[in-house]
């Protein structure tokens, strides 16, 4: 069920009124109430991978009370890997077996073996490296003695599949969302306006921004080789703001759907394109799973408390996985190597600019967001020749051709001046904003100028809205 369709929007006023009017006493009603909604919102896309998502949660659940109910290091060991076999194995058939076949085969006729190794035609369940990555920091949690089990089957069910950020995060820490399902809330006025203030900013970066600029970057990355340069860096940059739309849109709206029902959901984006450093963007990018592959990943490997080479080796191990995560594609890949590099002066504390930063605070953030356009074009291209083609094109003469006009007309689903407005709208309210939680957080601002504001913001979602469609990180 997509957030952006008159299906979701007729689920949310009835999950509503049930949850606060009808299973507003007993914790337990409440709680079972929320885990069948949120398998009826997941069944919607396909009902027959609900499934895997019970057996994922169960396998867990159970693993959870085996860890933590033997001291016996070796078997505490049997039983953390028996988890990471289970979820990892299941994301990797479905998510990367035909990446690794075909790969395999490629190798093989390398080195003169021709082999026709048959592939599966495998459907990617919707959010499955999300939750995958959500069960294993449990496990992992309980494993370390950060964390204690639930012993009730349902919260942890509920946890695992709460619909809000289900298929597309915030990827929770059950030491964060697993101990609010275990405590009887009452309606709270306040948080749920900041929730409906977040979700008309959600909607705003999805359906004015990613799904406008969404059909300017198909024309351009599908048309890249004939293409001036000039306008394949507006490509780029039409990406950037598409996928920062499109998945940070789908965060705030996860975000305040849950304060509608209560619920406290990490902060996922914090304005990342105000970055000044690469080093600063994987601090505000994606904070979920930044966190994740740090605390999971990173750090276990030894993170920067061993040699210099090792904790750089540690660096561009992490980036590239989290690469992999993305996709089963050699462009995902190259997208966490170059962002890995791209990582490292920090780890020499080497800076670009000498200039204290309230005097060059702009020049440094226009320099990271150039970085991250120019990575982003390996994140969109289908495989690496088109990506490097497509970075070719721009570095040349025709980088000079400025015919916007002419090569957007006809392609865009609204106004070219219009889109741009839009742009310089999100750009203006998060920069006012961006030291707060999301765009639209005014709470301090005079009631009607908010008033004015968030009429404003839902005018243009309702007279600028692209056409329905999924949300990018759905099929990762």
């Amino acid at each position: 069920m997509l957030f952006n369709s008159i299906e979701f929007i007729m689920f949310l006023p009835i999950v509503f009124i049930f949850y606060w009017f009808f299973f507003s006493k007993n914790i337990n009603y409440r709680n079972l109430f929320l885990l069948v909604v949120s398998y009826v919102f997941y069944g919607w896309w396909d009902w027959k991978f609900l499934g895997l998502i019970f057996l994922s949660s169960l396998a867990d659940y159970i693993i959870g009370q085996k860890l933590y109910s033997t001291s016996n290091i070796t078997k505490k060991r049997y039983y953390l890997i028996a988890s990471l076999a289970i979820n990892l194995g299941v994301l990797g058939f479905f998510k990367y077996f035909n990446f690794f076949i075909d790969n395999f085969v490629i190798l093989l006729s390398e080195i003169g073996y021709q082999q026709d190794i048959a592939t599966l035609n495998i459907i990617l369940p919707v959010g499955i490296s999300f939750y995958t990555f959500q069960t294993l920091s449990y496990t992992i949690d309980i494993y370390r003695n950060h964390l204690k089990p639930t012993n009730d089957p349902i919260q942890f069910f509920t946890f695992v599949s709460f619909f809000p950020q289900l298929v597309a995060g915030p990827i929770e820490r059950a030491q964060n969302l697993l101990p609010q399902f275990s405590t009887l809330k009452q309606f709270d006025y306040n948080l749920a306006v900041d929730g409906l203030r977040q979700i008309l900013w959600g909607f705003f970066k999805k359906v004015v921004i990613a799904d406008n600029c969404a059909t300017g970057v198909a024309y351009i990355f599908d048309n890249s080789e004939v293409l001036p340069g000039s306008t394949l860096v507006i490509g780029s940059v039409l990406f950037a703001f598409q996928i920062y739309g499109d998945f940070s849109g789908y965060s705030d709206i996860a975000i305040g759907v849950s304060k509608l029902f209560g619920f406290q959901l990490m902060q996922n984006f914090a304005f990342p394109y105000f970055s000044r450093s690469i080093n600063e963007f994987w601090k505000r990018w994606h904070i979920s799973l930044s966190s994740w592959f740090r605390d999971y990943v990173y750090i276990p490997l030894g993170g920067s408390r061993v040699s210099k080479i090792k904790h750089l080796t540690n660096l561009i191990i992490t980036f590239t996985i989290s690469g992999l995560w993305h996709g089963s594609n050699w462009t995902f890949i190259a997208w966490g190597f170059f962002n890995g590099l791209l990582y490292l002066p920090s780890v020499f504390s080497l800076r670009i600019f000498i200039l204290p930063n309230k005097y060059f605070e702009i020049p440094k953030i226009l320099f990271t967001f150039s970085l991250t356009c120019l990575l982003w074009i390996f994140f969109r291209s289908d495989n690496l020749s088109s990506a490097f083609t497509y970075i070719g094109g721009i570095f040349n003469t025709s980088l000079f051709d400025i015919k916007f006009s002419a090569i957007f007309s006809g392609k865009l689903q609204t106004n070219l001046y219009d889109l741009l407005f839009a742009l310089i709208v999100l750009v203006l309210v998060e920069w006012f904003c961006r030291n707060k939680q999301f765009g639209l957080d005014i709470k301090e601002k005079s009631k009607y100028l908010q008033i004015l504001i968030y009429s404003f913001v839902f005018y243009l979602v309702i007279s600028m809205g692209g056409s329905q469609s999924e949300f990018i990180y759905f099929q990762f």
